[in-house]
C-alpha cells in the first residue's frame, strides 16, 4: 500500500520523507466483537476525534443530516427595498445599460416576432453583465440584489407577482449546514478563494503569485492519500478480525469428536467435513497473512500522509485571510457553469435566465433550493443505498458529492466531473442541478445516474465496454441492436429503477433488472418490501442469499 510521495508535496514541506516510528494502530478488536466503527464511531485511528471542515471529506459520515426546516421564519424582506433593481445593476457600466434597455423592450413588446428577437438579445446582455458583476457578488459583504440576481436570476422583482416574490422571501438565505451543496454565487466564492479546486473541464493554469490554489492543490493530494489509508487500515482490521473468527469457528469444528464406536474414551477419527475444513485452514491463514501486511503498509501510509496534511495546512495557515481571490480561477469556472447551464437546459429547453411569472410554476417545495435538494438526497439514498459510494480496493467509501444549484428551468441534472483530477479514490462528484425543474426529485436522479455511469466508466478504463455496470450494460445494450447514446439509456433506466421497480412497478429488462439489483443494490429495506411483492424480485433476493453464502469458499 505504501505510495511514494508526490514531488510537489516533498518540495513544500522540505525534502523528502523523514524515518517515522511508527504509532500503535490500535489492537483490532477480538473476533465476533464490535467493528471500529461501533467500538469508536466518528474516532479516527490515529485516536483522535478530528472535526471535519466543510470542505473536508467525512469517511466516517453514513447519511445525511435531516433538514430541519424548509423556510425562513420570519421571511427575508429583500424586495421591501425600493431601489432593488437600481441596485443589482448599479456599477456594471455599459453592460447593465444595455440590459435595462432590452428588459425594457422586451417587456414593452406585443408583437410575438419582435419579442422572440428581444428575448433572445436579453439572455445574451444578462450573461455578459452578470460575468463583469460576479467579482462584486463573491466579495465578503455582497450587494444583496446583485447577490439574488447571480443566485436565482431575480433582477426586476415586479416581473413576477407578489405571491412568488413571497416564496422567494421564504427561502433561507444563509448557508447553515456543512453539506456540499451551494448556489452559485457561493460556489464561485469557494472556488474564488480556494477552498475548492477548479473544475478540470477548463483547466485554469495557475499564476506564480496564486500560492493559495496551488497549495491547494496539494493539500487535496495528501488528504486523498491519508484518507484512503484510514480507510484501508480501517477494512484491513475488519478483514482480518473476521478471519480470525472463521479460523477460530475451524478449529472449534476440528477439535469436536464423538466416541469411536466399541472404545472407551478414544475420540473417532476425523470425518470427511472436519478433512476438508482442515484442508481450508491454509487459505485462511494465507488470507490473514495478508490482510496483516496490507494493515501495517497502509498505517505506514496514513502515518505519513498525515503529517504531510498538517505541513501543507501550516503553509495555508501562513499565507493569512487576506490573500486575493483568483479571479483568472473565478472567471474561468463561471464560463464553465454557464456551460453546465446549457447542459441542464438541453438543446431545445428554455434557456431564458430571468424568473418571470411567464414561466415560473412552482411552490416553495418544488424549487431547488438547498434544503430541497438535501431532502432529495437523502430519499435518492434510502433507495439506492450505494449512490453516494465508489469503491477502493476492498473499502466502500460513502462520498457525499458537490451539487451547484443552477438558475435555470431545465429538467436534468449532470455530473461534469466524477472525481478530482488529483484525489481519484476519496474526493467528490461535482453535480449541477436545475432550479427550477418539473420534478427536482427526476432531475436529480439524472445527475446521479449520470455520476454513477462515468465513475463506473474511469474504474474500467480501457475496458468499459466489457467490465462493471458499464460493461454488463453495453453489452446487453448491443444485444437489443438499440441506436443512440448508450449512456441517456442507462440514465433513463436508472430513474425507472428508481421510481418504479422500487416499489414493485416492473418496467425494465429482466436482464437489466438483474444488473442494476447486483451493481447497485437496493437499500436492504426496500429489498424486503419487493421480495413479498412477486416471484421476480424474491428470486433476486435469493440469489442475493445464496452469493452470501457463498462468500470465502
Amino acid at each position: 500500500m505504501s505510495e511514494e510521495i508526490d514531488p510537489e508535496i516533498a518540495a513544500l514541506i522540505g525534502g523528502g520523507i523523514e524515518e517515522y516510528s511508527a504509532k500503535p494502530a490500535g489492537r483490532s478488536p477480538g473476533a465476533g466483537g464490535p467493528s471500529f466503527e461501533a467500538l469508536f464511531g466518528d474516532m479516527g485511528v490515529a485516536g483522535d476525534v478530528e472535526a471535519k471542515g466543510e470542505f473536508d471529506v467525512d469517511l466516517s459520515k453514513k447519511a445525511y443530516d435531516p433538514v430541519e426546516r424548509f423556510e425562513s421564519d420570519p421571511p427575508n424582506a429583500f424586495f421591501d427595498d425600493p431601489q432593488y433593481y437600481q441596485k443589482a445593476l448599479a456599477g456594471e457600466g455599459e453592460a447593465s445599460q444595455r440590459f435595462h434597455e432590452l428588459l425594457k423592450k422586451y417587456l414593452q413588446s406585443t408583437d410575438p416576432k419582435d419579442r422572440g428577437m428581444y428575448r433572445q438579445q436579453v439572455i445574451t446582455a444578462y450573461w455578459n453583465m452578470v460575468s463583469r458583476m460576479i467579482p462584486r457578488v463573491v466579495s465578503s459583504n455582497p450587494i444583496i440584489p446583485k447577490q439574488l440576481m447571480v443566485r436565482f436570476g431575480l433582477s426586476l422583482p415586479t416581473m413576477i407577482s407578489p405571491e412568488q416574490r413571497a416564496i422567494f422571501s421564504r427561502i433561507i438565505h444563509q448557508k447553515t449546514t456543512t453539506e456540499p451543496v451551494y448556489y452559485l454565487d457561493e460556489w464561485l466564492r469557494s472556488i474564488a478563494m480556494g477552498q475548492i479546486n477548479p473544475s478540470s473541464t477548463d483547466e485554469v493554469s495557475q499564476s506564480r503569485g496564486d500560492e493559495r490554489a496551488r497549495i491547494n492543490t496539494l493539500l487535496q493530494k495528501a488528504m486523498g492519500k491519508r484518507d484512503t489509508a484510514e480507510a484501508l487500515l480501517k477494512s484491513k482490521a475488519e478483514e482480518r478480525k473476521t478471519l480470525e473468527g472463521m479460523l477460530r469457528d475451524r478449529i472449534d469444528i476440528i477439535c469436536e469428536h464423538a466416541g469411536l464406536p466399541g472404545y472407551y474414551q478414544v475420540p473417532a477419527p476425523y470425518t470427511d467435513a472436519q478433512k476438508k475444513t482442515i484442508a481450508e485452514l491454509g487459505e485462511i491463514l494465507r488470507r490473514m497473512l495478508a490482510a496483516d501486511k496490507e494493515l501495517v503498509s497502509s498505517a505506514e501510509s496514513f502515518e505519513e500522509a498525515g503529517k504531510d496534511v498538517q505541513t501543507i495546512r501550516d503553509k495555508a495557515g501562513a499565507l493569512g485571510e487576506d490573500t486575493k481571490a483568483n479571479l483568472q480561477a473565478l472567471s474561468q469556472e463561471f464560463d464553465t457553469a454557464r456551460q453546465m447551464l446549457k447542459m441542464c437546459v438541453g438543446r431545445q429547453g428554455n434557456h431564458f435566465p430571468l424568473v418571470t411569472k411567464e414561466y415560473f410554476h412552482l411552490n416553495l417545495r418544488e424549487i431547488g433550493t438547498r434544503e430541497n435538494v438535501l431532502d432529495a438526497l437523502g430519499w435518492l439514498e434510502s433507495i439506492d443505498c450505494q449512490a453516494y459510494c465508489r469503491p477502493y480496493k476492498s473499502a466502500l467509501n460513502r462520498i457525499e458529492p458537490f451539487v451547484l444549484l443552477l438558475p435555470s428551468y431545465g429538467d436534468q441534472g449532470i455530473c461534469w466531473e466524477p472525481f478530482d483530477r488529483y484525489n481519484r479514490h476519496t474526493s467528490r462528484s461535482r453535480l449541477a442541478v436545475p432550479m427550477y425543474p418539473k420534478n427536482l426529485k427526476i432531475a436529480l436522479a439524472t445527475a446521479v445516474a449520470d455520476m454513477r455511469w462515468q465513475a463506473a466508466k474511469e474504474k474500467a478504463s480501457y475496458y468499459w465496454m466489457e467490465e462493471g455496470l458499464t460493461g454488463q450494460y453495453y453489452q446487453w445494450f448491443v444485444k437489443q441492436k438499440l441506436k443512440g447514446d448508450v449512456k441517456e439509456f442507462f440514465i433513463q433506466d436508472y430513474i425507472t429503477w428508481i421510481t418504479k421497480e422500487s416499489d414493485g412497478i416492473q418496467k425494465l429488462d429482466k436482464e437489466v433488472r438483474g444488473i442494476f439489483w447486483r451493481l447497485m443494490p437496493f437499500a436492504q429495506p426496500v429489498k424486503d418490501k419487493l421480495r413479498d411483492r412477486s416471484f421476480v424480485y424474491q428470486e433476486l433476493y435469493q440469489r442475493d442469499i445464496n452469493r452470501t453464502l457463498s462468500d470465502g469458499y
